[in-house]
């Protein structure tokens, strides 16, 4: 199966974006896929705001993107567009560091106004970095993402069946096993 980066642009250590990521991530190990997560919060801030290329961290995040065959990138939404967090790590990558790859955008947010956010935001820096092949991403609301003190996580019907059913395509167009999946995901914990 495929080698994948789960990649989550959030500043948030308790951050939803994170936990719908790490849950996605779970039905793509499901799937027979290799997933690699990455909190790009937990880069150093001096060497993303820095710009510092050679920073041991950025370089460990680069060769990351290069060992694998497809990328989940997760990001909050913030003034109608991916958060600045998430641009400071694509903007020290190389410029074509997702050539090959197949990418899953995904957002969230807190209204559906930034829905458009991954087609006019995302999409298009994911294509100028060489993506081979962006399926279809999902805009998820933050009101449909229940995180629990415990770790838990419950998404919303309508919304757990829509992020099931890109995940699917994703792992699908990376060669993953689907067939006879359910498409509502299970709650976490």
């Amino acid at each position: 199966m495929a080698a994948i980066l789960s990649v989550s642009g959030s500043p948030s250590a308790t951050s939803r974006t994170a936990r719908l990521l790490r849950h996605l991530d779970d039905r793509l190990r499901e799937q027979g896929h290799d997933v690699i997560s990455l909190e790009v919060r937990t880069l150093p801030a001096e060497a993303l705001l820095g710009a510092d290329f050679r920073h041991p961290a950025v370089v460990a995040a680069t060769a990351l993107f290069e060992q694998v065959d497809g990328v989940v990138i997760g990001t909050p939404v913030y003034k109608a567009a991916y958060s600045g967090l998430l641009k400071s790590l694509l903007d020290l990558l190389p410029q074509y560091a997702l050539t090959g790859k197949t990418v899953l955008p995904l957002a969230t947010g807190g209204s559906t106004a930034h829905v458009l956010a991954i087609d006019y935001a995302l999409r298009p820096v994911l294509s100028s970095m060489g993506a081979a092949h962006i399926v279809q991403g999902w805009f998820t609301l933050d009101k449909d993402i229940t995180a629990g003190d415990d770790g838990t996580l419950t998404v919303a019907p309508g919304a757990a069946e829509a992020l099931a059913q890109v995940t699917d395509q994703f792992s699908a167009a990376l060669g993953g096993r689907t067939a006879g999946r359910t498409t509502v995901l299970a709650p976490v914990g």
